[in-house]
This record gives C-alpha cells, sequence and structure tokens, in this order.
C-alpha cells in the first residue's frame, strides 16, 4: 500500500508505526497545529466499497465523541485523492508506547498483579464508551497500548463494524482485521452483539496477557470461532504457574458462552 507523502495538504507523512490486515499507521505531523499525531490510513480495496467510507467516517466521527483518558482521542477523518482512487484515513493522538501484544511477544506474560491493573483500566475505557452507546468489537492486545509511563489506552472504536457491515461474513472480517482470537461467541454466530461482547473479548485478552497465548488457536479463523462457540477453554492456572483460583474465576466468568453468565458489564468485570 502506498500512502502520499502528504494527507489534504495539511499532514506530513513519516514512519510507519505499525500495520495490520485493514491498514497503516503512520507517524505524522499535524502541520497546521504543529502536533504529531498517528493517522491510519485504510487498505484502498475496502476503500472501493462507496458505502464502506461513509460507514467508517461515520464509526469514526463516533469514537471521536469518546473523550476519556483511557481513550485514543480521534482528531479527524478524510478521503486523500491517490492515482489508485481514494484512501479513507483517521487521525489520533499519538501515543508513546508499545501495544499489548508486542508486549507479551516480547517479554512474555504479565505478572498477575499487572495484568489486572492494565486490564482494570482497559474495562474503564469499555464501560465509558458503552455508557455512551458504542460498543468496540474488535477488543484485542493490538489495540491496546501501555504508554512510557504506564498508562493504559484502547484504541479502533468501531471500526471493525463499517467493515463488518460491508457484507463480509464474520469469519471474513475477523480474518481481515486478523481476530478471531478474541471473537466473542455471538460475533461468530454473526448474532446482534452488546456490551458483553466486549466483555469476553476482555477476558480473552487477560487469558493472553496471564499465560502467553489466548484461550483458543486453530489452523484458520473458522476453526477458531467454532472453538469460541463450542469448547471451554483451559483455566490459566493450567497454563501457567502462580495464577489463583480466583483469578482463574475472573477469566472464565468473562469468557462464558452465554452472555447472561458473564460479568453484565466491564464495571462489573472491574470491580
Amino acid at each position: 500500500m502506498t500512502t502520499p507523502p502528504h494527507l489534504s495538504d495539511r499532514y506530513q507523512i513519516g514512519e510507519i508505526l505499525g500495520f495490520g490486515g485493514m491498514s497503516e499507521v503512520h507517524l505524522a505531523r499535524d502541520l497546521r497545529l504543529h502536533r504529531d499525531v498517528a493517522i491510519k490510513v485504510l487498505r484502498a480495496d475496502l476503500a472501493r466499497d462507496p458505502s464502506f467510507y461513509l460507514r467508517f467516517r461515520r464509526e469514526a466521527q463516533n469514537a471521536a465523541a469518546l473523550n476519556h483518558p483511557a481513550i485514543v482521542a480521534v482528531y479527524d477523518t478524510g478521503e486523500a485523492e491517490t492515482p489508485s482512487g481514494p484512501l479513507p484515513y483517521i487521525v489520533m493522538e499519538y501515543v508513546d508506547g508499545v501495544t499489548l501484544r508486542d508486549i507479551v511477544h516480547t517479554d512474555g506474560p504479565m505478572p498477575p498483579r499487572r495484568a489486572l491493573e492494565v486490564i482494570a483500566d482497559a474495562c474503564q475505557a469499555l464501560n465509558f464508551s458503552h455508557q455512551n452507546g458504542i460498543i468496540h468489537r474488535d477488543v484485542k492486545p493490538a489495540n491496546i497500548m501501555i504508554t512510557k509511563t504506564g498508562a493504559v489506552k484502547v484504541m479502533d472504536f468501531g471500526i471493525a463494524r463499517a467493515i463488518a457491515d460491508t457484507g463480509n461474513s464474520v469469519t471474513q472480517t475477523a480474518a481481515v482485521i486478523g481476530t478471531a482470537q478474541y471473537l466473542s461467541p455471538e460475533q461468530a454466530r454473526g448474532e446482534t452483539v452488546d456490551a458483553r461482547s466486549d466483555v469476553y473479548s476482555l477476558g480473552c485478552v487477560l487469558y493472553e496477557v496471564l499465560t502467553g497465548e489466548p484461550p483458543f488457536v486453530g489452523d484458520s479463523p473458522v476453526a477458531v470461532a467454532y472453538q469460541h462457540v463450542r469448547e471451554d477453554p483451559i483455566p490459566p492456572s493450567l497454563k501457567r504457574a502462580g495464577i489463583s483460583p480466583e483469578l482463574d474465576a475472573v477469566v472464565l466468568k468473562a469468557l462464558a458462552k452465554n452472555p447472561e453468565n458473564r460479568y453484565q458489564s466491564a464495571a462489573e468485570m472491574r470491580a
């Protein structure tokens, strides 16, 4: 994917900070406000669906309304004209830090106490978004950052919904975003989701930061989605020593197949 050196004559594009199945994230300079920002540029093939950009923009605008210290701020959205067609982008607060995904890959599992601190802060962010009517739908280690000062920042609210609404199957969407490991059972079945779906996904994240691996792995998104629907997770304490029965119980409650048996809100999970 080729990103132009400038977007909308306002943003000077710098180095790539990261990339996923659907986008690249660049460090950029806002030439108007003289500040560093992060810009997520979407894959060109996603942008070719004319209704997608409208949905993407709607979701980004919803996310921009979320003003909370544990949520990465969204500043702007736009569409850059390039020789290969329009490229939708989203301008976000630049966070100097690393994702939980990179932390687990590099350093292995977190000490249980620190893992709980991080997830508690993520619960606060999700509870705030849920109170404002926004379900994240794509909670995963790559969407939770830890800053240099140790603060937690959750990002990418609602973007998964814009992709799912394109008419892709759930597993296609999961493959595009790379998130089958964190799908709730109701997402895997293509059902309507509510805040408790994010609780399940956050339970998957807690499982991974405690044990070093997600609760379910498989050869394909479909195989993993099937396990979310049908198979019980192995208790974290059987994967790694030093995890208490109480912590096992927290994780397994968040990972209940039936939403009625989970924590009913992110606030309840945090408590």
